[in-house]
């Protein structure tokens, strides 16, 4: 019976959605007819009215049913912390210096363009960009949703709990707690990030679980049992209040916790490593450098500087810059056939945007390293179309691991300092290359899959750290 409720409150919903969006059509339509006028209108808006208030006795006697069906309260495992109402801090993009004159006069003339950047982003721009908080998506996985959910709760013992964030919203979490287990792994919590369409009960959660871990997932705000809209705000603040959930109610210390990501969920996973840098490492799988290439992908040419504008002002997904600003370990994963972070296509593993993350990481960490030839030889590794090819190129550098180790290990054991390293500064172009490729290879490993086939446990791993 729920099930059979459950498709027809899919189908209204989707009737719903036709019959709203079509409604100037057909007005239009009913009044070049002649259908609208007082004659017509008033026995039609008999039977109208004594339609809707069936159908409205219906929904209120099936609405708590319905409910109970699907889930239990969820209000009543409500946990608030003391968080600033304020709102955590995102990096912002650098302001253009202008005279007071030139910013008055500039900004009349660009607001049209603030107007349709506004309207954009708060329409089909955050659906296309979250997919998964459109709620006819929402009912249609459902069924799945509550399936992932029971199995969490049933075979992994998992607690559902829901935080309410600084702005308000609440974030639906599942925590499964491995630390009376004994293994090891256990001891560290790993918190999930989950992608544009993910949920942590079907989602990138599975495979730290399947690893042993203790795991905390949490929904985007605006999917399924979070409120809100996932605007980067929203998204920095329900990571803050899961972070803060970890440390003073499950008894974590940040040096426990690992942040895994997958995709879209590498926004979340850069801002809590740059927020809270005694966080253990970080693990972006198939994640990019920043938004603003794919989205221009997408978008025509024409659309650009509104694009851009869009991006920067509401959507500045800035994966990248946000990692530069951690020190901690941190490994990325790169799909070779990923479809959705490439901006030419699947087929093309250079235009993945995974490779644009770690060259930036890299040449942050070490500028001496990465210069040209540095840059180009990692570039040559990176567009190898096989782990035959790639490890053709680390041979052909002749790449001495015990070397790299050692060279990296002296410098950190003279010098007490915090990234960006100087080292390689007086090195010949041969250990420059070594080290560079060496580097590429613990900062990064490929999946040779897709960007959506989940994660193996076996393919997740903590990072290298010397």
């Amino acid at each position: 019976m729920c099930y059979i409720n459950f498709l027809f409150s899919v189908q209204a919903s989707a009737l719903w959605s036709l019959s709203y969006y079509s409604s100037p059509l057909l007005i239009c339509y009913l009044y070049r007819k002649g259908y609208i006028c007082s004659s017509k209108l008033i026995p039609v808006s008999q039977y109208v009215g004594t339609v809707l208030v069936c159908l409205l006795g219906v929904a209120c006697l099936r609405g708590e049913k319905n409910l109970r069906c699907y889930d239990f309260d969820f209000s009543l495992s409500s946990i608030l912390l003391k968080l600033s109402k304020a709102g955590v801090s995102l990096l912002k993009p650098e302001p253009r210096l202008r005279g007071a004159a030139d910013s008055v006069l500039n900004s009349v003339r660009t607001l049209p363009c603030h107007i349709i950047s506004f309207l954009i982003a708060h329409s089909f721009g955050r659906r296309m960009l979250y997919p998964g908080s459109v709620g006819l998506l929402q009912k249609a996985m459902r069924p799945m949703l509550l399936q992932g959910q029971a199995r969490l709760i049933e075979e992994f013992d998992g607690q559902r709990n829901k935080l309410v964030a600084c702005d308000g919203n609440d974030i639906d979490t599942m925590f499964v707690d491995r630390r009376r287990d004994g293994g090891q792994n256990g001891q560290t919590l790993v918190i999930c990030c989950e992608g544009n369409a993910g949920f942590y009960e079907v989602g990138c959660m599975n495979t730290p679980l399947e690893g042993g871990y203790s795991v905390l997932g949490w929904n985007h705000p605006g999917f399924g049992g979070s409120t809100g809209v996932p605007f980067p705000q929203n998204e920095a603040n329900a990571m803050d209040v899961v972070i803060q959930f970890a440390i003073h109610k499950l008894g974590f210390q940040l040096t426990d916790i690992v942040v895994y990501a997958w995709s879209i969920g590498g926004f979340t996973a850069s801002w809590a490593v740059m927020s809270y840098p005694e966080i253990q490492s970080v693990v972006l799988d198939a994640s990019f450098d920043d938004l603003l290439p794919l989205a221009l992908k997408v978008m025509p040419d024409s659309w650009r500087p509104l694009v851009q504008h869009t991006v920067r002002q509401y959507m500045n997904l800035n994966n990248a810059e946000q990692l530069l600003k951690y020190q901690g370990p941190v490994l990325l994963i790169r799909r070779t056939r990923d479809e959705i972070i490439t901006t030419t296509g699947p087929e093309d593993v250079m235009s993945n945007r995974g490779n644009d993350l770690l060259l930036k990481l890299l040449q942050f960490r070490y500028p001496k390293i990465m210069t040209d030839e540095g840059v180009r030889v990692v570039r040559q590794w990176l567009g190898s179309s096989n782990p035959l090819e790639e490890a053709s190129v680390y041979s052909g550098y002749e790449v001495d691991d015990d070397w790299c180790v050692s060279v990296l290990q002296s410098y950190q054991a003279d010098r007490d300092v915090l990234f960006p390293w100087s080292v390689g500064e007086d090195m010949t172009l041969e250990g420059r290359r070594q080290l560079a490729l060496f580097l590429a290879r613990k900062y990064m490993r490929n999946f040779e899959t897709t960007h959506c086939t989940p994660l193996p446990a076996s393919e997740f791993h903590s990072p290298w750290r010397l």
